[in-house]
């Protein structure tokens, strides 16, 4: 069976994780432990809005629902864009904005 992939936290996706409920925290890092082995999560959808394979996880709890924002398609790591909870209906433009941001700031990183 093949390594797990480690996880890599971009910007402050690690601290926003960490503020999350316990029990969604808990959901989140199953969640990722899945990824990590070559499994999908339970509960995603592409976020292509963001870049090309990014994916959002979805965790919905008795406190909210809660998003972990990941790309999964570089060989050496899951990169972590942004966690959060959701509000509204909608992503927000803002939560949408950092996640890119920092997808594009690791898409320059591995073409050095």
């Amino acid at each position: 069976m093949a390594e797990p992939k480690p996880v890599a936290f971009l910007g402050s996706s690690l601290i926003d994780l960490r503020s999350f409920p316990f029990s969604a925290r808990r959901d989140a890092g199953y969640q990722l432990d899945r990824v990590q082995n070559g499994q999908e999560p339970d509960d995603w959808k592409p976020m292509n809005t963001v870049g090309q394979g990014v994916k959002e996880i979805r965790i919905r709890d008795s406190a909210g629902a809660f998003r972990i924002i990941y790309v999964a398609k570089f060989a050496d790591a899951i990169y972590v864009l942004h966690c959060f909870q959701k509000k509204t209906e909608k992503t927000s433009k803002n939560d949408l904005e950092l996640a890119a941001k920092r997808y594009s700031e690791l898409l320059k990183e591995k073409s050095l």
